[in-house]
């Protein structure tokens, strides 16, 4: 039996991406830039993969600007904006970013950028009082992340984005985890800058888009052709970007009936592991991503579990989940996200992330948790695992 619960980490391609992929290589390969019969049938096909990503996010078609992924679309975010100032000013994130942010925010630092970082509560969440009270005359940008992906904890984007806008400062949402599966209106949230990758939404790994509100500026990381309106120059990858854009308009007309299955599912997992001592919930209960399930071990007399001794132990019974982020999964360092909620070193080692997707059944959900509370009977020397 094989489940996979890491769709934070990936989705499966969706078949109706991988057959326009297929035609598209073997017929419709034509450079997008070339003014013959090749090209335009390339940038035809490009252009209508710009108006279905635009369509999950009610953006404007020329808002939209393809990458190689998400961490591409974060960096040109905040270096993009960065570049458009001679002098180091005043950029706000907060503490639970994801790596794509906050690796160039501490690049910045070094060249003698002001970052601000900040905090969260126990469940991850930023207070909006904290940006109020953050934001500075130089303050140039602000960027908090849309949906957490180690612990799930959804931000108040609206209320965020509104603070930074009275102040005339441009503010960026990192939405890859919340793409495809809650609604996001650009114009409702109010933001400048929004990130979205093609390989969480079942869409072919290798792209990304960055909506940039139209007025906006920015200078390109990438010198060249002046590809992708003079933002992102090389030569788009056609085949790629167009399984992305099916992915996306398929996720936003199957998400009024996805969205709540998904819901049902974490919740019901949720409650089957509530009872066993050796978990704790992180992140917020309620106001978290609807696919999303995480929790940290706790060491049961004394004997010190970590989150990857489970991801392997789970792994031997054929199911797949992840110890915190993907991108981070590989390492031994206590979890920043973790960190930054309050959590103590050895704990924030002891993450686990079940995320669930479009293929999760309720018996896939029922037996993982049957598998992991017996793993955990196993690996802890007084099976206790009651909370009653």
């Amino acid at each position: 039996m094989q489940i996979y619960l890491d769709y934070s980490a990936t989705t499966p391609p969706r078949p109706e991406a991988i057959a326009l992929m297929q035609q598209i290589l073997t017929q419709q390969w034509g450079n997008p830039s070339s003014l013959h019969e090749w090209g335009q049938r390339s940038a035809t096909i490009l252009e209508q993969a710009r108006m279905q990503v635009a369509g999950l996010i009610n953006a404007p078609a020329d808002g939209i600007i393809f990458t190689s992924g998400g961490t591409e679309a974060d960096n040109l975010a905040i270096m993009g904006v960065a570049r458009c100032y001679s002098q180091p000013q005043h950029i706000i994130i907060s503490s639970v970013e994801h790596s794509a942010i906050s690796e160039p925010a501490k690049l910045l630092e070094s060249w003698g950028w002001e970052i601000t970082r900040l905090p969260v509560n126990s469940w991850g969440w930023v207070n909006p009082n904290d940006l109020q009270n953050a934001l500075r005359t130089n303050t140039v940008l602000v960027s908090i992340i849309y949906g957490q992906s180690e612990v799930g904890t959804l931000q108040s984007i609206e209320k965020l984005s509104e603070i930074a806008r009275s102040h005339g400062v441009l503010f960026h949402t990192d939405a890859v985890q919340v793409a495809g599966r809650l609604p996001i209106d650009v114009q409702k949230l109010g933001v400048d800058l929004l990130s979205l990758s093609s390989h969480k939404i079942y869409g072919p790994q290798g792209a990304g888009a960055l909506y940039v509100r139209p007025g906006v500026e920015l200078v390109p990381l990438l010198g060249g052709g002046g590809q992708e309106m003079k933002l992102r120059s090389g030569t788009q990858a056609v085949p790629i970007i167009a399984g992305f854009g099916v992915a996306a308009e398929l996720a936003a007309q199957e998400m009024s009936e996805e969205t709540p299955r998904l819901i049902g599912l974490r919740d019901r997992l949720f409650e089957q592991l509530s009872d066993l001592i050796n978990l704790q919930s992180t992140g917020h209960r309620w106001q978290r991503l609807p696919h999303h399930v995480s929790f940290c071990l706790l060491n049961a007399d004394g004997k010190k579990l970590s989150g990857k001794t489970i991801v392997r132990q789970l792994n031997l019974a054929g199911i797949g989940i992840s110890a915190g982020a993907a991108c981070n999964s590989g390492k031994l360092n206590p979890s920043p996200i973790l960190l930054a909620m309050g959590y103590s070193n050895q704990m924030a080692k002891a993450g686990i992330r079940l995320t669930l997707g479009r293929y999760t059944t309720e018996e896939d959900v029922d037996w993982t948790a049957m598998v992991l509370q017996q793993v955990l009977q196993r690996l802890t020397p007084e099976p206790a695992l009651s909370k009653v």
